[in-house]
């Protein structure tokens, strides 16, 4: 997991590991992959979902080819699961752990409430439990 031979500044290997905590932004507007990526991000336990709940329309459609009008006909075919195999998203959405909604009035001010609550919720975390590295064990003795 380190890679190092004399150095004190002990690192991860691969130097990419991702020490830190997360926090995952939804809202109403969210819809097909967005409403797909949360749904399966949530159960993970990743990170607390912060925001509203997704609108709740991922049953994907599809043409059916094209029509004397010019029109077309849409059909919707493609639905999701959830792990146990029940039908999920559709019809409900997905709910953020921490609501919190971006009104008009914030945002016409400049203001991101979704955002700074997820940069508080962070910072909570980093608080509560810093990231934190390995040490640097000592060097082998190879003497034996």
């Amino acid at each position: 997991m380190v890679e190092a031979r004399a150095d004190d500044d002990f690192r991860t290997y691969p130097n990419e590991v991702f020490l830190v905590h997360l926090v995952c932004l939804l809202n109403e507007n969210w819809a097909s992959d967005g409403e797909n990526f949360v749904a399966r991000f949530k159960p993970a336990g990743l990170a607390p979902l912060i925001g509203k709940r997704s609108r709740g329309g991922v049953i994907g459609i599809t043409s059916h080819g094209p029509l004397m009008d010019g029109g077309d006909i849409r059909v919707p075919q493609f639905a999701t699961n959830d792990l146990e195999g029940n039908w999920i998203i559709d019809g409900h959405g997905v709910d953020p752990d921490i609501v919190v909604e971006n009104d008009p009035e914030s945002l016409i001010a400049g203001r991101d409430p979704q955002s700074e609550r997820g940069i508080e919720e962070v910072l909570r975390l980093i608080r509560e439990d810093p990231p934190r590295r390995p040490n640097r064990p000592p060097d082998p003795v190879r003497t034996r």
